[in-house]
This record gives C-alpha cells, sequence and structure tokens, in this order.
C-alpha cells in the first residue's frame, strides 16, 4: 500500500523540479510524499515535516529511496518555494477529477479565504487569499487559485471554473462574485448559479428589492411567485428561513440590468427569522439565480455555508492555517494545496470515527492508518 500511494503521488502530481542539478540531493518525488504524509499526520511548518520524516525514516526506507536521508526543513522550505503554484494546483484538480466523481445537481460553494499569517511586512508583501471551489455533497476541495486581495477574486473565479467539471451542479457565491462575466462562465460550464446580490450591483438590487417589496405590499397578489419555509431547531435556537423566487418574465424585464445576465431565471428574496429565548432578529437577503424552484433555491444558499463550516473552519482549528508563518515566494499557497490535499483525504476515510484533528494524530500515532488515509490517493469513495 506504501509504494502505491508513493505510484499514485508521482502519477498524479508529475510536478517539474525547479531545481538546478547540482542541487538535486533528494528526490522531488521523496520530499512530496514526506510532505503530504507529514501535512495528514499532523505537521503544520516545514519544521514538523522535517521531524516527522526523521521520526518514520524507516518506515520510508521500505518505499522511498532517500538517497541522501531525509531532507531538512529548509531543503523542503526551498523546494516549496519555487515550486510552480500554478502547476500544483492543476495537478490536484486532475487528481480529484480522476479519483472521485462529484456527485450531479450538488451545490458547488466557491470562496475565498485570507491566509493571515502569510503577510511579510518587511518587504511589503500582503496576506495571500485562496479562492476554492466545495462540493458540499462530495464534501471534498475541488480546486483553488490564489489571488492577490479580495477584488482579485473577480478575475480568478472564471480561471478556477474552467479548471473543473462542474456540469450539472449549482455553482454559489457571495455577492463578490455576483457578476455577469461569472454567470456567464458557469452557463457556459453547464452549470446553474445562485449569487447573492449586493450593493456591488446597486441599481439591480435596489429594483430586486423594490419588487418584493410590492409583492408584500400586494399581499403576495402581484406577481407569480414559488414559496419554500424550512424550520430548525438547535440549541435552544429556533430559526425560520422563507424563500420567494420570482420569475416572471414580465416582472424581470424591468429590472435595470436584467439584460446582461446570461440565464437569469429568477431573483430570489431568502428571509432568516431567528430566536434564541426571549431575542429575535430577522434578515432579509436577495439572490440571482438561474433556477427557479423556490426549494431548491434555499437548499443552495444553506449548502453555500458548509465551505465555512467544513472548509475554512476545520483549516483553521484542526490544520491551524492562520497561524501558519510560510511565507516565501509560492510557499503559502503550495502549503495551503497540501492542505486541501490532506483535507479531502481525512475526510474521504470513514473508518475512524473522531473529527480531522483526531484522525491528523492517529495517522500520526499508527502507520497503519496512515496507509489507510493514503489509499484515497489512488480512488475516494462517494
Amino acid at each position: 500500500m506504501d509504494e502505491q500511494a508513493s505510484a499514485a503521488i508521482a502519477q498524479y502530481f508529475g510536478l517539474t523540479d525547479p531545481r538546478v542539478d547540482r542541487t538535486k540531493l533528494h528526490k522531488l518525488i521523496d520530499i512530496l510524499v514526506i510532505a503530504i504524509c507529514a501535512v495528514i499526520a499532523g505537521a503544520d511548518s516545514w519544521e514538523d515535516v522535517a521531524d516527522f520524516g526523521e521520526a518514520k525514516q524507516e518506515w520510508f526506507k521500505t518505499f522511498l529511496e532517500l538517497p541522501n536521508g531525509i531532507p531538512s526543513h529548509d531543503t523542503f522550505n526551498r523546494v516549496f518555494a519555487r515550486l510552480d503554484a500554478s502547476q500544483f494546483q492543476e495537478c490536484f484538480v486532475r487528481w480529484v477529477s480522476a479519483v472521485s466523481t462529484v456527485m450531479s445537481g450538488q451545490v458547488i460553494a466557491i470562496d475565498g479565504k485570507v491566509l493571515r499569517r502569510s503577510h511579510d511586512r518587511g518587504i511589503g508583501q500582503a496576506a495571500i487569499d485562496m479562492v476554492s471551489a466545495w462540493a458540499s455533497a462530495n464534501r471534498l476541495v475541488l480546486g483553488q487559485i490564489k489571488v492577490a486581495d479580495k477584488s482579485n477574486e473577480i478575475r480568478a473565479i472564471p480561471q478556477l471554473l474552467q479548471a473543473l467539471e462542474v456540469s450539472g451542479c449549482i455553482v454559489t457565491l457571495d455577492a463578490i462574485g455576483c457578476q455577469t462575466e461569472i454567470a456567464a462562465t458557469i452557463l457556459a460550464k453547464e452549470a446553474d448559479y445562485v449569487l447573492a446580490l449586493k450593493e456591488n450591483q446597486r441599481h439591480l438590487a435596489e429594483d430586486v428589492r423594490l419588487l418584493f417589496e410590492d409583492l408584500e405590499q400586494s399581499q403576495y397578489r402581484a406577481y407569480t411567485y414559488d414559496y419554500h419555509q424550512s424550520i430548525g431547531k438547535d440549541h435552544g435556537r429556533v430559526e425560520v428561513r422563507e424563500c420567494w423566487t420570482i420569475s416572471d418574465p414580465a416582472a424581470l424585464r424591468y429590472l435595470r440590468g436584467c439584460e446582461k445576465w446570461a440565464g437569469l431565471h429568477s431573483v430570489v428574496r431568502i428571509r432568516a427569522q431567528r430566536s434564541v429565548g426571549a431575542e429575535s432578529s430577522c434578515e432579509d437577503r436577495y439572490y440571482l439565480a438561474s433556477i427557479a424552484e423556490a426549494e431548491r433555491v434555499l437548499g443552495a444558499v444553506r449548502a453555500h455555508w458548509s465551505i465555512e463550516n467544513e472548509l475554512h473552519w476545520t483549516l483553521d482549528i484542526a490544520f491551524d492555517e492562520d497561524r501558519c508563518r510560510v511565507r516565501k515566494d509560492h510557499g503559502p499557497e503550495n502549503f495551503a494545496v497540501l492542505r486541501h490535499l490532506a483535507l479531502n483525504l481525512l475526510k474521504q476515510e470513514k473508518t475512524c470515527k473522531r473529527g480531522i484533528k483526531g484522525k491528523r494524530l492517529l495517522a500520526a500515532w499508527k502507520e497503519n492508518y496512515l496507509l489507510k488515509v493514503l489509499a484515497g490517493l489512488a480512488k475516494m469513495d462517494n
């Protein structure tokens, strides 16, 4: 199984070695295998990776060549700092596509997360932002791309979408991704969209809000609409979510700029009413969607938050991502890809009922369990 894991990494992560020949004391495949295993098993820095390699050197020798032993943390740092980050991300996308099947109809949530400690004030380097695509039903990171800041997500999202297989899925984005180009890209990929609508689309947002106000003031007789409600109860909190969709072309044609949105089928209002004890709150949110059914739209919006709860939160709590001080060159985004790769493998390993942090500890303690996790490199169950 250990040889199979190494072979799978070599098959899917055929990366160009950035080093000149005279500095290649360690094979690139050995460096990759050790780094992937170490991050699965709890390593959160290059020092951790090197220490894990030293602790498991005898085990690694059973399936890696290691011509000069375990690389130092400086070697890991230098190699991953110079490794082509775009190529690494492309290899990641190809690997996920090859070993898993994205379930049709599920929500693909796209959102950005800032790697807070990746900044370097000494050279004026800001913290980087990684935009990731998350398959809510498969519970997998499908791909990622680095952007310099939040504003650049608008240009990065179409590039990420072009690399992904999202046919038959519903792509969800927050307000920064509510752009006509992004909507067109999603449709070209044979997918649907639900896009959060806020003040960055000022006139359209105002018109949609007024449209639903008219509908409410008319006692819901002014326009044809679809409606769905869900009620959630958890830890003393009650949340009622109501969704209205208006798909009537006669109503939509008066919305300013409506004609620019490829495939726009519905405008949406979701009202969330929360009650905790004697306190209550109510919030209305608006969306553009290429689907009409209120139940599907509400389900998609709820599923979108899994990228926060199951990806971003897990990266911070189980992988300590916000404290990672890897900063040099391509190092921050390459370490982010290692974390995504490890998270995918750990989530797909089902025999252990512990959380991600517990699974990482178990992988560090038991080589047999680490091999179970690595088995996902060749095939992941959905």
